[in-house]
């Protein structure tokens, strides 16, 4: 599984600037116009990951593969666009798809980029995007509970599921987003149905403030009014300064770390919100490290050894035996395989292991 990430906000906040850095494609443009964007960009990029690395050096594999994340850059959008304002609604079909939600909120002061409301106001940016996320979901719903209420005469389960959308309904037309609400017991028909919603407002959203280079270590006033907002409705936040992380494209990672060092930071702006991504999703790695390959492989914590290794290959799930897992740190303080099988560091694991991130391991499979 790959994280998907879709990055929205107002025109003019430094998303499609952000995507080209964070991407290193530097083929979305940025421009100091509203709806620079106007199809809405694509990117998969690694996710850095010195383990993965760290775990190649050792083993001299044929191939390197890292997790991947999928940014997708969509076009600003303005106060009425769920009713065709701007650029209209059509672009927040393209996020539906989306496991999570940046929103791109502008923390800095520059005249010589325009603000779509002429005033720098990271609360009021934050509604106007929430409340066109809100309608278009309520328009959403709107047309599922027609459908279904039509479905509902003669089935038992429609019925159910028309009752269900009716709350929802009010529970989105009186502000609360689709994540708060409570589906109650879940049925078949049911999940199948919140699945096929897409709502935007389900999706968890990660905050991030762009600030200016004055900002990048601590943020601003206007950053702390986003990540006030973020922690009171426990979403993530992140820092980000778009020119900034712009401007460490091209350079080595000797002199991008130099470049962090001189601001008193240790992380990039990618790597930033992909751990925010990670930690909002509940995401986390394991390992596979042979001559062939040293691979990264994304699931969700707690998962179980088969579900694991059903990422892999669904044989590896449905025949599965048993898993020989070592600890990333087991695996690198010790010589070789035989090593950490000799002083006890390689276990073997059952079907009911949940696999733990940094796990290296070994699938037995039948099928």
């Amino acid at each position: 599984m790959s994280l998907s990430i879709g990055i929205v906000g107002l025109p003019n906040v430094g998303k499609s600037t952000l995507f080209n850095a964070l991407t290193k494609a530097q083929n979305a443009q940025a421009a100091n116009y509203p709806f620079c964007t106007i199809e809405p960009n694509k990117a998969t990029v690694i996710v850095p990951d010195k383990r993965v690395l760290a775990l190649a050096e050792k083993v001299s594999p044929k191939k390197i593969i890292h997790a991947n994340v999928d940014f997708i850059d969509i076009a600003g959008l303005v106060r009425g666009a769920s009713k065709g304002e701007g650029l209209g609604n059509q672009f927040l079909g393209n996020i539906r798809e989306c496991a999570a939600i940046i929103q791109v909120v502008r923390c800095f002061d520059d005249e010589n980029i325009a603000h779509v409301d002429n005033k720098v106001d990271p609360a009021r940016d934050i509604e106007t995007i929430t409340t066109e996320l809100l309608l278009a979901d309520i328009q959403t719903l709107e047309k599922r509970l027609e459908k279904t209420l039509k479905m509902a005469k003669g089935s038992k389960e429609m019925k159910h599921l028309a009752e269900v959308w009716q709350t929802l309904l009010e529970h989105l037309n009186a502000g609360h987003p689709a994540a708060s609400f409570e589906l109650g017991e879940m049925t078949e028909t049911l999940a199948q149905g919140w699945k096929e919603l897409g709502l935007l407002t389900a999706k968890p959203t990660i905050y991030c403030a762009n600030v200016d280079e004055a900002g990048i270590k601590d943020g601003n006033d206007y950053s702390k009014v986003v990540e006030a907002y973020a922690k009171e409705h426990n979403l993530g936040f992140c820092l980000v300064c778009a020119k900034f992380e712009e401007e460490l494209q091209g350079l080595s990672d000797k002199e991008q770390a130099e470049m962090l060092d001189s601001y008193g930071i240790t992380a990039s702006g990618l790597e930033k919100i992909i751990q925010v991504g990670y930690d909002t999703l509940g995401l986390c790695s394991y390992f596979t490290a042979g001559p062939d390959e040293v691979r990264a492989w994304t699931i969700q914590k707690g998962w179980k050894a088969p579900k694991a290794a059903g990422v892999i290959h669904t044989d590896f799930e449905r025949g599965f035996i048993r898993a020989e897992v070592i600890s990333y740190e087991d695996f690198m303080k010790y010589k070789n395989e035989a090593d950490c099988r000799a002083n006890a560091a390689l276990r073997t694991e059952g079907k009911d292991y949940v696999v733990q991130d940094g796990d290296v391991m070994h699938f037995l499979f039948n099928v």
